[in-house]
């Protein structure tokens, strides 16, 4: 269908997938075919365990990932993975901005992150937040540069690279479906730092409580 192709993230010849075009109008189709869930936060055990594989790309999977844009949009967040809106599956979302200003909106199943050389990593210590810790920052040292290997929502193979802010976002987003979030990788005095942030602030969009 027409409107399917214009979701697609085309490709460039070395299997990166161009993810700056057309920004607008497939987030919006995805997000006026989904319905908006609430967010699980930490605490919830989808979040802390490591998804299941997707084996099925079919039109169930197709709504899940409508929903998780809706669901994204609601919540204003750059990212989500399938597990903060409670389904136990590899699966993430992302809408989000780099140190440059350009705009990446996509999808990635079944994401790998790739383990950088040594020599090639130059981190970063901006501050980072989470839609399932809501309200609360910290600053956490992740690489500047990040590539993410996956698959399309057809099942195609893709590649997936960022830079600084958008970075960070595919290292977060990855990190979730592996049952991680960002304050697993704090230290103990940041960590308990952010819970107390979380339990002061007030959500501004709708979450799961944990029983």
């Amino acid at each position: 269908m027409a409107q399917q192709e214009t979701d697609e993230q085309t490709q460039i010849n070395d299997g990166f997938v161009v993810d700056t075009e057309d920004c607008e109008e497939r987030e919006l189709a995805h997000r006026e075919r989904g319905t908006a869930r609430p967010i699980t936060v930490v605490g919830n055990p989808v979040l802390h365990k490591e998804c299941k594989d997707v084996t099925e790309f079919d039109d169930s999977l197709a709504a899940l990932i409508d929903d998780m844009f809706a669901s994204q949009k609601a919540a204003e967040g750059v990212g989500l993975a399938a597990n903060q809106i409670g389904v136990d599956l590899k699966v993430f979302v992302y809408d989000c901005p780099d140190d440059e200003g350009a705009r990446h909106t996509g999808v990635v199943i079944n994401p790998v992150l790739q383990e950088l050389p040594a020599e090639a990593r130059v981190l970063d210590e901006s501050n980072e937040g989470c839609l399932s810790v809501p309200t609360a920052y910290a600053e956490l040292a992740r690489p500047d540069y990040a590539e993410v290997h996956g698959q399309d929502a057809r099942g195609n193979p893709i590649k997936v690279r960022g830079t600084g802010y958008f970075a960070r976002c595919l290292q977060h987003e990855t990190d979730h479906l592996y049952g991680y979030l960002y304050i697993d990788r704090l230290s103990k005095r940041d960590r308990k730092d952010a819970l107390r942030q979380m339990e002061e602030g007030t959500p501004r969009y709708e979450t799961v409580p944990n029983a």
